[in-house]
C-alpha cells in the first residue's frame, strides 16, 4: 500500500466519473490535485497516451503547484472514483505531510524520468 493510498484510504468525498469522461482536458483552470480511489485515469497530451493512473496515484500536480492550467487531458477508461484535493488543502498537506509532499516530489521525478527517455 502506497503512502497517498494509506493518507486518503479512508476519505470521503470521492467523486466517481463514467467510462470515457473527462476529469478535466488540457487549457481547463486548475482546482485540484486528484487521487484515485478506484479505477484509472488515462491522462493523454493530444492523442497521445502519456501515463495510466491507478488507485492510490495522484494526477493534476502540476497545475496545483505553479498555478497554471492544465496541460493535459485527464480520462476515465472504466468506471473510476477520484478524490480532488484543493489548493487549500494541497498546501496542507505539503506543509504539514512531509510524506505526501515527497511522494508529489516522486511523481513529478517519474513523469519528467518517462518524459526524457520517450524523447532519447
Amino acid at each position: 500500500m502506497t503512502a497517498t493510498t494509506r493518507l486518503f484510504k479512508n476519505s470521503p468525498g470521492g467523486q466517481t466519473f463514467a467510462a470515457g469522461t473527462a476529469v478535466f482536458r488540457a487549457g481547463d483552470a486548475a482546482e485540484h490535485l486528484y487521487v484515485v480511489q478506484e479505477g484509472k485515469v488515462e491522462i493523454r497530451v493530444g492523442n497521445e497516451l502519456v501515463e495510466i493512473v491507478g488507485p492510490g496515484g495522484l494526477f493534476g500536480e502540476m497545475a496545483m503547484i505553479d498555478g497554471s492550467t492544465r496541460s493535459a487531458d485527464a480520462v476515465t477508461p472504466e468506471e473510476s472514483t477520484v478524490l480532488p484535493i484543493d489548493k487549500k488543502h494541497f498546501d496542507f498537506l505539503i506543509t504539514e505531510t512531509p510524506m505526501f509532499a515527497r511522494t508529489v516530489m516522486n511523481v513529478l521525478v517519474e513523469r519528467l524520468r518517462a518524459a526524457n527517455s520517450a524523447c532519447t
